[in-house]
């Protein structure tokens, strides 16, 4: 198994550094938005080699991109194009007609307009646009004039990736507020995690009311209310509203900086959650969690706009990745289980009936044995039996409404 993570190095620049970084990463910028509008332009021809073939001229000339930078721009705009695709065609859209509800698959020629590339950045390749030298010390990074020596500094919880144990790939140069970093990804391989190594299994219920409801092998149930959460991200909102309204540039200057401002508070709350996780829980623990994936982009499984739209704007994947990185490198790993029926299910009995959960008062209450707990305890704890089926052999395990578990 390999984990995947990225290096995060602040670059100690000094003027003509940033002189340097600021013109090569503006240019790459303008080259990415070039092929961009090409690609919308040519009936979203996304192969690289046939871009590369057709605009690597201009964009050695227009851009004055050195070689492998006019490739690493091809390869940018392909996958974003590629992302984007992808995005698409996992959300269909939905209208209807005639009382009936209909769903047409979506790809890339439902664009509007070609991918807009803003920001000034570039993508740099190890050993040819980027490499350490001097023991490590510093770093020499590729320009579109001369190259660059430049020393660094790298975050006490980030010197673990220079122990020689992890392989460098491309790296990003970005700045933010004035200050130059290089974001490199980063592999190492580690031992795949089997069933033989569980050594207990922790069911994880997603939520807005209750960020996470954790139930784990020793029946012990935790809950993260998300009280507090809901109250700064409605605050969000609500700023939001009053600067779309006024609609000035300097409204939408702001919009932007409050749009970082409230990603980087939801980047940091996941990343407290599932570090108290692993950190609770330990090597060889099996983490489950529903597979959210079709569940948050149904309409129908939606109770109100408001609900809909808190769903939908909570970073819910971000959680599962950041939990799943963080496992594997404490020897753990994530499994993501079939969400249906595991808030209607009764834990005891095994009856099946979505009446028995009450969303006014927050209370599962089995009609056929009497069973009686917080629902989302129910759903934690149905997501914890499942991972333990999984653990004794059962390759998908899933609740069916004929035949539940």
């Amino acid at each position: 198994m390999q984990l995947a993570e990225v290096l995060k190095l602040k670059l100690n620049t000094d003027p003509d550094m940033d002189k340097a970084f600021e013109n090569t990463s503006y240019q790459y910028m303008l080259a990415c938005d070039y092929i961009s509008r090409y690609v919308f332009e040519h009936e979203f021809q996304i192969n690289s080699a046939a871009l590369s073939k057709e605009l690597y001229r201009d964009l050695r000339s227009k851009f004055l991109l050195k070689s492998q930078m006019a490739q690493s721009a091809v390869r940018t705009v392909t996958a974003g194009y590629k992302t984007v695709n992808t995005q698409l065609q996992k959300e269909p859209y939905r209208f209807q007609a005639d009382g009936k509800w209909y769903s047409v698959q979506r790809d890339m020629r439902w664009l509007t307009k070609s991918l807009e590339f803003h920001r000034p950045q570039a993508d740099l390749v190890r050993n040819r646009d980027y490499s350490f030298v001097h023991e490590g010390r510093e770093i020499s990074i590729n320009t579109l004039g001369r190259r660059v020596i430049c020393p660094f500094t790298v975050p006490d919880c980030m010197k673990k990736f220079l122990d020689g144990s992890w392989h460098f790939g491309t790296a990003k140069l970005v700045c933010m507020k004035n200050i130059w970093y290089l974001h490199i990804s980063a592999t190492k391989e580690v031992p795949d995690f089997t069933r033989d190594d569980v050594k207990q299994v922790v069911g994880i219920d997603r939520g807005l009311r209750f960020l996470e409801t954790v139930y784990d092998s020793s029946h012990h149930t935790s809950f993260e209310s998300g009280n507090q959460i809901l109250l700064k991200r409605n605050s969000f909102d609500r700023v939001r509203a009053q600067l779309q309204a006024k609609g000035t540039k300097s409204a939408k200057r702001t919009l932007k900086r409050i749009s970082g401002r409230e990603n980087r508070w939801m980047s940091d709350v996941n990343h407290r959650l599932s570090k108290a996780l692993v950190n609770k829980y330990g090597s060889g623990t099996l983490y489950v969690l529903e597979d959210l994936e079709d569940v948050s982009t149904n309409e129908q499984n939606f109770k109100s706009a408001g609900q809909t739209h808190d769903l939908r704007n909570w970073a819910f994947y971000d959680l599962e990745t950041k939990l799943t990185y963080k496992a594997h490198e404490t020897g753990s790993e994530v499994l993501k289980v079939d969400a249906h029926y595991t808030s209607q299910r009764c834990p005891h009995c095994g009856r099946i009936c979505k009446e028995n959960r009450h969303h006014n008062t927050h209370i599962y209450v089995c009609d056929r044995c009497g069973f009686q707990t917080n629902d989302d305890r129910v759903g934690a704890m149905n997501i914890w039996l499942l991972g333990t089926l999984w653990a004794s052999g059962t390759d998908n395990p899933a609740f069916t409404a004929e035949a539940p578990a």
